[in-house]
């Protein structure tokens, strides 16, 4: 009796699967040279055809209008000339760095006279499953390629123009590199069966990465068969300490909230040592009216509200928990640098926390005590960024604890095997 493989299928979403794999046996051995030539056509192509990207872009934007879609999903939906041009820069600083394949992680000759080496190598197919990001689009596949990883795009309707002309790019200029162009591909189909088939194919798909809110990333952890990378959402804190420098303390969260709202390492909540309360609020309220920012305010902030520009609602609890993406942001006095501790503790998603401080032992103990990806000191939260790290275009931001946490670059997008070389060793 023959026994069906559980892949043995017509669908769409399979068939596109075993094609990746296909792709990534030929992709795993190839050298830094032949890749980087495939990345560089990728960002020349973009460049040369961006009239195509933008004109299939603007249908999107043009039908989430229609929709209503809140104006900061739009943003993030949008690409102009200047953000392709980015993307394509973006590309090219990925061609620069180098290829974690083949590095030795450790190595050593045992005592038995056998040589061990434990060297990276690809992950194999990277399923991508995100929202209405379609730079995510280039910056997955460029980084997939770059690891020797083939990758299967799986945007959301929202942008299905803006990703069908992407890929579309993509395709051609890897084919046209000498590459197989099934080492990129957009998953087929717009519904959600599609999305289940991708997350229920084990075997096919090696690991499935979620970009975009919380109700998504929570689905595919739930929901998925194949091993799942969690990013998660940012509801990232700004905490200024008693001795924090006023000046230095308004600018890191102005830039923290307004620089761009829209992404997941903007600051969502404020918390304000008791202390310093008097001399920072008012400077801060201010400038947060400034940049168009309103405030959900707990009682003690809202006792300095009343001589202020702010726009100011009284936040409930669900604001501690919640993830803007807007010019909004949640504000809170705290008794102590410990409540701040507590307070990002219970509401943090452990993205990102700053802290504003001229004194070191606060510093000290806020580092040690915050377990999020990134605790940043003095800076903006708007830092934690594989670009800003120096990672070059990042996969995503892991803010799970197993293989991979923080920005994700190029090494989290391999694994490990041992070459063990002996000399006609046997084991007694």
């Amino acid at each position: 009796m023959t026994t069906l493989s559980p892949y043995d299928s017509n669908s769409p979403v399979i068939q596109a699967a075993h094609r990746a794999k296909a792709a990534a046996a030929d992709l795993a051995p190839l050298p830094r040279a032949k890749k980087d030539e495939a990345l560089l056509a990728i960002a020349d192509a973009l460049e040369a055809r961006t009239a195509e990207i933008v004109e299939a872009n603007a249908k999107d934007v043009a039908k989430a209008r229609e929709a209503g879609t809140s104006d900061a999903l739009i943003d993030r939906l949008t690409l102009t000339p200047e953000r392709v041009r980015a993307i394509a820069s973006d590309v090219r600083d990925v061609v620069a760095l180098p290829d974690p394949v083949g590095e030795v992680v450790r190595g050593s000759t045992l005592p038995n006279g056998l040589d061990l080496r434990q060297v990276r190598v690809p992950l194999g197919v990277v399923g991508i499953i995100y929202e209405a990001r379609p730079n995510v689009t280039v910056d997955a596949a460029a980084l997939c390629l770059k690891s020797g990883n083939a990758v299967l795009l799986r945007g959301s309707a929202s942008a299905y123009e803006s990703n069908t002309a992407l890929v579309r790019v993509l395709r051609d200029a890897v084919g046209g590199a000498g590459l197989p162009a099934d080492a990129v591909q957009l998953v087929p189909g717009e519904s959600r069966e599609s999305v289940r088939e991708l997350m229920r194919a084990r075997g096919l798909v090696d690991v499935l990465i979620p970009r975009g809110g919380a109700s998504l990333i929570q689905t595919v952890v739930n929901e998925s068969t194949v091993p799942v990378i969690e990013t998660g959402t940012g509801n990232c804190h700004v905490y200024i300490d008693a001795q924090a420098d006023i000046d230095t303390a308004v600018d890191v969260l102005i830039n923290s909230k307004a620089q761009r709202p829209s992404v997941c390492n903007a600051a969502e909540t404020l918390l304000v040592h008791q202390d310093i309360a008097a001399e920072f609020l008012p400077r801060a309220l201010d400038a947060l009216a400034d940049a168009g920012v309103t405030v959900h305010a707990d009682e003690r902030v809202m006792a300095y509200a009343k001589e202020s520009r702010a726009t100011v609602v009284e936040a409930t609890e669900e604001d501690w928990e919640t993830e803007y993406l807007s010019y909004d942001i949640a504000a809170a006095v705290v008794d102590s640098l410990d409540k701040a501790v507590e307070h990002i503790r219970r509401w943090s998603s452990g993205h990102t926390e700053a802290i504003v401080t001229t004194s070191q032992q606060a510093a000290r103990r806020f580092t040690q005590l915050v377990d999020s990806t990134t605790v940043a000191v003095n800076a903006s939260t708007r830092f934690t960024d594989g670009g800003q790290f120096g990672f070059g275009a990042e996969i995503g931001i892991s803010t799970q604890k197993l293989h991979a946490r923080g920005p994700m670059g190029l090494p989290e997008l391999t694994s490990t095997k041992y070459i063990l070389t002996g000399d006609g060793h046997i084991r007694g």
